[in-house]
């Protein structure tokens, strides 16, 4: 119970630190909360301060959601609802930074993190086949990613029945909800993207041969 409650704090203090915002303000000079959607994530990394700064932002986000839930299930051996316990702490300390007045990232990049640390990689790969498959029909990045949990629920249902995993992605799925709510209430439409990105290149293409 001890290791339990120092990983899960430990997790959470991680996941808070926006490193995104860090980043942007130590090595671009900007706020990129005031870039693209104002949220602290490394989207807005790439949005205002590039190519490089983005990926380095990308990698810090996932990578804070690894730490203590590897610790947690490979060294301490700890029960997989303690396990799924801390990682759900890493996700909220990303949502809810202190670091940022409790207004943090939408926590998809350490949600990444967290699934790729956890001892059954089944359950990250549904999740990456579903957000891509999401982002190439789906207009909205919002709706296309929030599809992912709900799929991922019902195929823990079906291949395991009633699990701790399961309630861990009910966890997941409710962090998502509401760090995306603004967004979903948007609404959405379905957009076949390849299709799109195929006519862009036959117009860009045809257009250089006349030239």
């Amino acid at each position: 119970m001890t290791h339990s409650i120092f990983l899960a704090i430990g997790a959470f203090w991680l996941g808070a630190c926006p490193f995104s915002v860090w980043i942007g303000r130590k090595l671009a000079g900007k706020d990129i909360r005031k870039y693209g959607d104002g949220n602290p994530g490394a989207v807005n990394v790439f949005r205002s301060s590039g190519t490089r700064l983005g990926i380095l932002a990308a990698i810090l986000d996932i990578a804070k959601g690894a730490p203590f839930v590897t610790v947690a299930h490979a060294v301490c051996q700890l029960p997989l609802p303690a396990v799924l316990a801390i990682g759900l702490c890493a996700i909220l300390g990303h949502a809810y930074s202190p670091f940022l007045n409790m207004k943090g990232g939408k926590a998809l990049a350490v949600t990444l993190g967290v699934l790729l640390a956890l001892p059954h990689h089944d359950i990250v790969i549904v999740m990456l086949i579903i957000t891509l498959l999401g982002y190439l029909l789906v207009e909205s990045h919002a709706w296309a990613v929030i599809f992912a949990p709900p799929v991922t629920l019902i195929y823990l249902l079906i291949s395991r029945g009633p699990s701790w995993e399961a309630l861990f992605i009910v966890g997941v799925l409710a962090i998502w909800l509401v760090k995306q709510f603004a967004d979903l209430r948007a609404g959405t439409r379905i957009k076949v993207k390849p299709v799109s990105w195929f006519r862009s290149w036959r117009a860009a293409h045809a257009s250089r041969q006349q030239e």
